[in-house]
């Protein structure tokens, strides 16, 4: 069971980068590339029917770790007190600015809640690949110093930097160049992500200087991909052994790549919905990959005192995990219908929804 509840925290994180995803990537073009009102409101548009509902994926996927693996939960949301306070705020600001922008038909007041809706998208697609980053890396579970543990073995406590910025220090920091690496990773990875969503659900004039824009950036993705996997491997040797056992696993690694190579014909793409397509395989592929190739750990520990957080020891007991699976499966099925319908009604490009106007 532990192992069935760890596929499922997997996929609903998946579905939750890609969903919400669009979304940051959205905030991060309507920021940087949407050059007056008529773009911005397309770019609302596009996303205005769906932002709220993508962020449940975020809070079932809290209830999942919660439920299933309490101690991962109890460990990360002590450890990373800092940095999920200031997701929290950035997701404050972020679903602010959409709402209060069109409440007040002022040029100033118009532009500071656009530049929270933006900076606040930017810096949370930063902040989830340095997540990421950082459990990837391990961390000192325990905080162990001289061979002495300061704490219980599951827990930790991380500032947001430390001195060096150096990923393999005895005192770590949530962030440091490697964490920084892959969070300008998912920057790119989301920012082509939500201009392909964009191009999918308008036709918007922005959409003609995207395609361009999105053969560019991953152009810098790519480069950026093979860079990470190599740092990867000097920060934390990467496990294949997992890829070696069951061959099966390689479908990620190939899923991602088709993605990010099919990203490279978006100008001669004849369907909007092709773009869009190739940057969630790349997402998913991505994600999976990483999944497969820590199972069965959860979080690793960058000490030989305390182990690592992985499947067994940090789940909760049998009955528990399988009393859950009742109910989860309504709750799913319940998920999938509300999602249908939503897609349904929404269906098609979105630029006369005025989303936000008042």
């Amino acid at each position: 069971m532990e192992t069935f509840w760890f596929v499922v925290l997997v996929v609903m994180l998946a579905t939750y980068i890609v969903l919400d995803g669009y979304d940051f990537g959205a905030g991060i073009v309507h920021l940087f590339v949407a050059k007056n009102d008529e773009e911005r409101k397309a770019v609302t548009n596009a996303i205005g029917p769906f932002w709220d509902a993508n962020e449940v994926w975020l809070i079932a996927s809290g209830g999942v770790l919660f439920f299933a693996f309490p101690t991962l939960y109890a460990s990360s949301f002590s450890g990373f007190y800092l940095p999920l306070m200031l997701v929290l705020w950035l997701l404050i600001f972020r679903a602010v600015g959409l709402e209060l922008r069109g409440q007040l038909h002022n040029r100033l007041w118009e532009r500071v809640w656009d530049t929270a809706f933006g900076m606040a998208s930017l810096l949370l697609a930063l902040f989830f690949g340095a997540a990421l980053g950082n459990v990837v890396r391990g961390v000192n579970l325990g905080m162990v110093e001289n061979g002495v543990s300061q704490q219980e073995a599951p827990y930790f406590f991380l500032p947001l930097w430390n001195p060096t910025f150096d990923p393999l220090a005895a005192h770590q920091g949530i962030i440091d160049w490697f964490t920084i690496v892959l969070g300008v990773v998912s920057v790119l990875s989301l920012s082509i992500h939500g201009a392909n969503w964009i191009i999918l659900k308008t036709n918007s004039t922005i959409n003609a200087r995207l395609r361009p824009l999105i053969f560019k950036l991953n152009v810098i993705l790519l480069l950026l991909v093979i860079a990470s996997a190599l740092l990867w491997h000097y920060v934390r040797p990467v496990a294949i052994s997992n890829f070696k056992q069951y061959y099966w696993l390689w479908i990620f690694p190939v899923i991602a790549v088709i993605g990010l190579l099919g990203q490279f014909r978006i100008r001669a793409f004849k369907k909007d919905y092709s773009g869009f397509i190739c940057s969630s395989l790349f997402i998913v592929g991505s994600f999976g990959s990483t999944a497969a190739s820590m199972f069965p750990n959860l979080l690793p520990s960058t000490n030989s005192i305390n182990p690592s957080l992985t499947v067994h020891n940090a789940s909760a007991n049998a009955y528990g995990l399988s009393a859950g699976l009742s109910w989860f499966i309504v709750a799913a099925i319940l998920v999938i219908v509300y999602f249908i319908i939503q897609f349904r009604v929404f269906k098609g490009k979105l630029d006369d929804v005025g989303y936000g106007e008042h």
